[in-house]
């Protein structure tokens, strides 16, 4: 619906960033040979083109592209709007602590258990960065 929306109100930019999504959706569906993808997948799929599309726009930046640079952002806020709430640096604080607690971690050493599981648990709602940077922090303590 969103892409007839685009295309009536001939928004060029916005109808080539909903393609990219449906692009994406269709050809994750065929390689998982699925009729259509669960919430979480389709979360995670959503999560990566918006990595994408940031890490292409830094490229740009330092090239000193900025036309290019605002295709991305823009194409990357547009993604951003079909995910799902994601959790806040507090939020995702709790549901670290709490993973640590489960898994026995004690120290640095355990980051691979702890973020094996907080990737399963919170893949779609948090960003694996603030996963990391999390789990770190909190390991180190």
């Amino acid at each position: 619906a969103d892409m007839k929306k685009a295309m009536l109100a001939k928004e060029k930019d916005k109808l080539k960033a909903l393609r990219a999504i449906k692009s994406m959706i269709l050809l994750a569906e065929k390689e998982d040979n699925v009729d259509a993808l669960s919430e979480e997948q389709e979360a995670k799929l959503l999560l990566k083109a918006v990595k994408q599309r940031k890490d292409s726009a830094e490229i740009y930046e330092q090239q000193n592209r900025a036309d290019l640079k605002e295709v991305e952002v823009f194409e990357a806020s547009v993604i951003e709007t079909y995910l799902p709430k994601m959790l806040s640096e507090k939020e995702v604080e709790t549901a670290i602590q709490a993973i640590i607690a489960k898994v026995g971690a004690t120290g640095p050493s355990d980051m691979g258990k702890v973020m094996g599981t907080a990737t399963k648990e919170l893949g779609g709602k948090a960003e694996g960065k603030l996963l990391a940077a999390t789990t770190k922090k909190l390991l180190a303590q």
